[in-house]
């Protein structure tokens, strides 16, 4: 295709082209499905837009378009996705200058997300009811993640080898593909590879529960897809027959990071636990929680200086 011929290319069919090239085999699966998102919103928003008329007015109005339907965190992923584009565009002399500089980033304001998790007490009344079987089963996967705060696809993924009970460790390096085909992915991040120090009490319970389980073999995959459906249905229905707040898996993970918070431990330790890229996530996740342990920080400042004399 000659230059002149990418000029008069559709924006629509570069940006396509682009992701197909670039980013196709590059990125996980779950990345290049937000990348062929974006398409489907360029393709539907700026179908007629030529590469060549791709000015910084015809961009800003784009992102506007975008901006009525999303949130601004999401508006600002749609406009990181097509610079990336826009920029190798730019560097070929397809687009004279750089339609993106300067872009104002709208958005609807985000909705309140409250986070469920149990306090100490409705977790303990959990894990006291869970039917724990001889075989593994899904209260065995509800109990782990309860006492590691791991994410769902990371506790698909565990294996019998990835026990040290010998040092009372996790060993989280991989995660599963529960959303595709089955089979071992990388991690989330690189700061998600790392060690979870577990309890005695699970370390015995779990030498014996894959006591006869091959070390390659992940410990909770059977034949057959999984669904968090299937997983969140039975948490559903555990947390509804006993009474508790009703929580999803993820929950879980809120509610084993909050006990560790309310207990004492640092940001710093539970970002690791929790494989967090930075300790900002855990910050922004559980700001709720640490105001409210600032205000009890409050309190006892105040009871310390009114004891003095």
């Amino acid at each position: 295709m000659s230059v002149a011929e990418k000029n008069k290319e559709l924006f629509s069919s570069y940006y396509e082209r682009w992701v197909s090239i670039y980013k196709d085999g590059a990125v996980r699966d779950v990345t290049l499905r937000k990348y062929h998102m974006t398409a489907q919103w360029v393709r539907k928003l700026i179908s007629d837009v030529r590469l060549c008329d791709m000015t910084r007015s015809v961009y800003q109005q784009l992102i506007n378009d975008y901006a009525k339907h999303h949130e601004r965190q999401t508006t600002m992923d749609f406009h990181h996705q097509l610079k990336g584009a826009i920029l190798d565009a730019v560097d070929e002399g397809l687009i004279k200058r750089d339609p993106t500089r300067k872009a104002i980033i709208k958005g609807r304001s985000p909705r309140d997300k409250k986070i469920k998790y149990l306090n100490q007490y409705e977790l303990h009344i959990l894990l006291k009811n869970l039917e724990l079987a001889e075989d593994v089963n899904w209260d065995w996967f509800i109990l782990l993640i309860a006492k590691t705060g791991l994410r769902f696809s990371e506790a698909l993924a565990l294996t019998r080898a990835d026990f040290d009970f010998a040092h009372q460790t996790l060993n989280i390096n991989k995660t599963w593909d529960y959303k595709g085909n089955g089979g071992f992915l990388p991690t989330k991040n690189r700061s998600s590879v790392r060690k979870v120090q577990i309890d005695w009490q699970t370390v015995m319970q779990f030498a014996s529960l894959t006591r006869n389980m091959r070390e390659d073999i992940p410990i909770f995959v059977k034949e057959g897809r999984i669904y968090n459906s299937t997983v969140n249905g039975r948490l559903e229905r555990l947390c509804r027959n006993l009474n508790l707040p009703v929580i999803s898996i993820h929950g879980l993970r809120h509610t084993h990071a909050s006990i560790l918070l309310f207990a004492g431990v640092s940001i710093a330790s539970v970002a690791r636990r929790l494989g967090h890229a930075s300790m900002t996530t855990t910050q922004k996740t559980y700001l709720h929680i640490i105001q409210e342990l600032e205000n009890q920080d409050i309190d006892r400042v105040m009871r310390a200086i009114s004891s003095l004399s």
